[in-house]
């Protein structure tokens, strides 16, 4: 066995960075943009009014001074002459200011009577001016690799990018495996069970910005099996789940290395998910994932999840975690790094009782995983331990 650190390192160095592809700006939120871009333009373009008022002379502002209004400036409707010192042209927010203004007068601060303003004698000091280029100017860079967000892609538009370059969507060839599965929907058999792994998986990968593809269920026989790998192709990475232990019907590892898998480890130090195997079937990364829905689901967001952002452009780094206090005490952890189903909220973080490996219900309300080093000691309440929240 090998540990999860380790694990993790040999994932990432099966996963690559995929090509990167023009997507509509309008599809690109939740993207890995695959290339910095930089602003072709200043944002604003030009000098703008931040306030409804009156653009004048900033020179020839004093209490009580008069001004003749010679015309109106209006967000796409510019005025197009220039003031002199004594005039003033109407503006509203967002309006380009006229040729000789630098400073807007709101509209609070003046009386008008006709074609004359007077400025009041308590002025706000403020010029309401957004200057050119205050947001952003021509040059100015969105750094890649990064998740696209709606704020970003609010930047971007404002740069004038219809299209952006993102890395490819990575498609994953996922497999169930076992002559005890049925599909949702379906009548099982006497000795089956509904299969709820690739359901799973299928959301989290979607989730995290990939295309999964949920293949047939492969049966528990080297033809069945050799058939559904055969239907991989065209993926960027393969994971199976169930029938990679070493019992007389896991026959996921012989039949991929039959067909040329190179492993590069199996079994991890972990629990639950010990019996996780990797390696490359023809080029393409292949991860098998344990049969216990549990345990599927806490290796995907343990190893799946950061290959997935590494194939995406994103650094190699695993699962993100935090450090919260225990409400409730824990025992003594054993040989194997544990991660236990818990519940977060506003007191710390608990973990629930019951952590066998074919929970679903347990899992549906943990909202987040306890990491236990191997070895580790008691741990009383108040203490701070390490923990995944999950999405």
């Amino acid at each position: 066995m090998i540990s999860v650190k380790d694990a993790l390192a040999a994932l990432f160095a099966l996963a690559t960075p995929l090509p990167a592809e023009n997507v509509p700006l309008i599809a690109a939120a939740g993207r890995v943009l695959a290339r910095s871009v930089t602003a072709q333009r200043d944002q604003p373009p030009f000098a703008a009014s931040a306030m409804d008022g009156y653009a004048v002379a900033g020179a020839a502002v004093s209490p009580g001074a008069l001004f003749r209004v010679i015309g109106t400036s209006a967000a796409g409707h510019g005025f197009g002459a220039s003031a002199k010192s004594g005039e003033a042209v109407r503006i509203f927010t967002g309006a380009p200011l006229p040729e000789g203004t630098d400073r807007v007068i709101i509209q609070e601060d003046v009386t008008r009577d006709g074609d004359e303003i007077t400025l009041i004698l308590t002025l706000d000091p403020d010029t309401h001016v957004r200057p050119q280029g205050a947001d952003f100017a021509i040059g100015a860079a969105v750094f890649a690799p990064r998740i696209l967000t709606p704020a970003d892609i609010a930047l971007l538009a404002a740069m004038n990018f219809s299209h952006v370059p993102v890395t490819r969507r990575p498609v994953v060839a996922l497999i169930a495996t076992g002559d005890e599965l049925v599909y949702p929907g379906e009548t099982p058999g006497r000795d089956q069970i509904i299969a709820s792994n690739g359901y799973g998986l299928h959301a989290l990968l979607t989730a995290l910005g990939s295309k999964p593809r949920l293949l047939p269920i492969a049966r528990d026989n080297r033809a069945a099996l050799e058939q559904v790998f055969a239907l991989t192709a065209g993926a960027d990475l393969i994971v199976t789940s169930g029938g990679a232990s070493v019992g007389d019907h896991d026959l996921v590892g012989a039949v991929a290395q039959g067909l040329g898998m190179q492993r590069a480890f199996y079994k991890i130090a972990m629990r639950p998910g010990k019996p996780l195997m990797a390696g490359r079937l023809n080029g393409v990364p292949m991860v098998g994932l344990p049969g216990n829905p549990v345990s599927a689901m806490v290796c995907a967001t343990v190893f799946l999840a950061p290959m997935i952002r590494v194939m995406q452009g994103l650094p190699a780094a695993p699962a993100p975690r935090r450090m919260l206090p225990l409400v409730a005490p824990l025992d003594a952890n054993g040989p194997r790094e544990h991660y236990m189903r818990a519940r977060v909220d506003a007191n710390g973080v608990t973990a629930f009782d019951r952590q066998d490996s074919a929970l679903l219900s347990v899992l549906a309300q943990a909202n987040a995983l306890i990491v236990r080093p191997p070895h580790d000691g008691a741990q009383p309440a108040g203490n701070h331990v390490a923990v995944i929240d999950l999405g």
